[in-house]
């Protein structure tokens, strides 16, 4: 019978120092890092954030593994299909790191445990599924509440759109130009153009399902998402670098070897630009167009109706 390895903090994670000082180990030793989202991206923070030493996460996923989450989600495997994510990533954490402390949320974000999860919470890295733009907004405003920076590292194309949310700059709605008023395609466009910069041709039209919320991604990508956010992770919690705050958030593009800087979304209803380049964008994805007319006559269908309900104003009698 093999003996069961000790573990020992300071041996796995020695052939960090060179890179990090001692004192820098420890700070990271010590946060707690929340992680919404452990598919795609998420796992692949998770995991980088792991072997970097961090010991302490909150994870939160609602979903189970799926065959077709395989090209990606370091979690995927024959064994876990069926299994939920937020459980298999905590063991997998545990496994590298038997001190690290987990908790989990297998409900995944909600109104109802927003504040338990980010409870203790030093830094958001933020791995919710792109689609999900009602979840995101309400991370990032009750994130923004309680002075918690968030890593924002996604895959647009081959490459990495990374953008750092800090407690003293732009907030998510002011970056992207979201508000309530604008459609949820509309919402999800603002997103997008936030996080990619000029990029024609990478990704095929009809691959996106909105209606199913599903869309091409590579486990290259979503790697190289993972190395960004552990960094932006670093250079928060030791206070050195300079953080990719948004203003100054980057695209690493590999595929044509080039870097691009990121800037904030103009308004795409009020702006010449903004107007452009949404009708540019619903030409290129017919789909999402289709979804912000309908969204758009079933609220005006709404309006008409409430103000059909309203009491008639009371007739005024006059004297003559």
């Amino acid at each position: 019978m093999v003996a069961t390895p000790e573990f020992l903090y300071d041996q796995a994670f020695a052939r960090n120092l060179g890179l990090v000082s001692e004192a820098e180990q420890a700070k990271l030793r010590q946060i707690r890092v929340a992680l919404p989202g452990l598919g795609g991206v998420g796992g692949a923070h998770l995991q980088a954030l792991v072997r970097m030493g961090v010991g302490a996460f909150n994870l939160a996923d609602p979903d189970a593994y799926e065959v077709v989450n395989f090209n990606r989600q370091l979690g995927a495997t024959m064994p876990t299909v069926g299994r939920g994510k937020a459980e298999v990533m905590a063991q997998m954490a545990r496994d590298i790191n038997p001190e690290a402390s987990v908790r989990t949320f297998p409900d995944g974000i909600t109104p109802k445990n927003i504040d338990a999860f980010l409870d203790g919470v030093d830094v958001v890295v933020d791995g919710i599924e792109f689609f999900r733009i009602e979840d995101r907004r309400m991370l990032y405003k009750h994130c923004r509440a309680k002075g918690i920076p968030v890593v924002n590292a996604g895959p647009i194309g081959y490459g990495a759109s990374v953008i750092v949310f800090t407690p003293d700059g732009p907030s998510f709605d002011e970056y992207f130009a979201i508000n309530d008023e604008m459609t949820r395609a509309e919402q999800l466009l603002a997103f997008g153009l936030g996080l990619g910069p000029g990029l024609k041709g990478d990704m095929d039209p009809s691959r996106v399902d909105l209606k199913n919320e599903k869309g091409p991604a590579l486990a290259s990508a979503c790697m190289l998402c993972a190395a960004a956010a552990a960094t932006e992770v670093l250079k928060l919690v030791t206070g050195r670098g300079r953080p990719a705050t948004a203003g100054h958030g980057v695209y690493f593009d590999p595929y044509r070897n080039r870097t691009l800087a990121l800037k904030a979304v103009p308004d795409l209803k009020h702006s010449l630009r903004g107007r452009m380049i949404r009708w540019m964008a619903f030409r290129r994805f017919p789909e999402m167009q289709a979804l912000h007319e309908t969204e758009k006559k079933a609220r005006e269908s709404g309006l008409h109706n409430a103000t059909a309900l309203e009491p008639a104003p009371a007739v005024q009698s006059s004297t003559v």
